[in-house]
């Protein structure tokens, strides 16, 4: 599994999940031939044998795609780019150099190759997720919710559009339906809220979208069993202003983080302030 922004995936490959982290899955490239248990054994044959020629095994050259596969890996976006444009122009091709345009938060590019991707095939969900993902972070929040909807309607097992468009409503302040949408993502997956300790909020979205989202996301933690993680996301809600000690307290929700030191620690040192 391949990641960026440190988050390790278990998404659907091509996906963007909000608001601009990505998980993809992909084989790297390897360049290194590997050790096998017969070449180990070389190093017991006699001296005559130990320099026989061996047949040589070519690896073929990488595609212009799993290269620029490689370069996101590396995070060498711009060159990855490159790379894709020099394969034959599918919709998945257009969908993966439009990852790699919003990665460098090149809107512009982004959108232009998301509908590129959407005229070759109209219903590819990956592609249409990601412009919602685009638009979310432009605050675009009720041209992203639509985006989302499409998306699930094509692929209604996914936990990541789930996720995803659960994440915009809250940001758009309709949070019983934002958290609905977090628990059926759980449902779909029991490890959806795994590692999203990176998920990085868009810098143009309020202090208060962002204390929600982080408020929300620590519930959907706590419900998947990653305490610590969704202490974070409590602190952070606490700093932006969208929850207090007593809010938190009184949220059933959060019953299981009752005890946990480190949660102790962040509701005595809130109120102290």
């Amino acid at each position: 599994m391949v990641h960026v922004h440190g988050v390790i995936g278990r998404a659907h490959p091509h996906w963007l999940i909000f608001p601009a982290v990505l998980f993809f899955s992909m084989a790297s490239a390897g360049f290194a031939p590997a050790q096998n248990s017969d070449q180990l054994a070389l190093a017991t044959e006699a001296p005559d044998t130990l320099f026989r020629s061996q047949p040589a095994h070519v690896e073929p050259p990488p595609t212009p795609e799993e290269l620029g596969d490689a370069l996101m890996l590396h995070q060498r976006y711009q060159a990855a780019i490159e790379s894709y444009s020099r394969a034959t122009p599918t919709s998945g091709i257009w969908n993966k150099m439009g990852i790699a345009f919003q990665m460098m938060n090149g809107s512009e590019g982004a959108l232009r190759c998301y509908k590129k991707s959407l005229k070759l095939n109209p219903r590819n969900a990956h592609a249409i997720n990601n412009l919602g993902s685009l638009h979310f972070s432009l605050r675009e929040f009720a041209p992203a919710e639509r985006m989302y909807r499409k998306a699930l309607a094509l692929e209604p097992g996914s936990a990541v559009v789930e996720l995803n468009l659960g994440t915009d409503l809250i940001a758009e302040q309709k949070y019983d339906e934002g958290w609905q949408h977090y628990q059926a993502a759980l449902d779909m997956d029991p490890h959806a809220f795994e590692n999203t300790a990176s998920l990085r909020i868009g810098s143009q979205a309020s202090a208060q979208n962002r204390g929600a989202v982080n408020y929300y996301m620590a519930k959907g933690l706590t419900q998947a069993g990653e305490m610590a993680t969704a202490i974070d996301h409590l602190r952070l809600a606490l700093e932006q202003g969208f929850a207090s000690p007593r809010k938190i307290e009184a949220d059933e929700n959060f019953a299981a983080l009752r005890g946990i030191p480190a949660y102790e620690d962040l509701i005595t040192q809130t109120r102290r302030h």
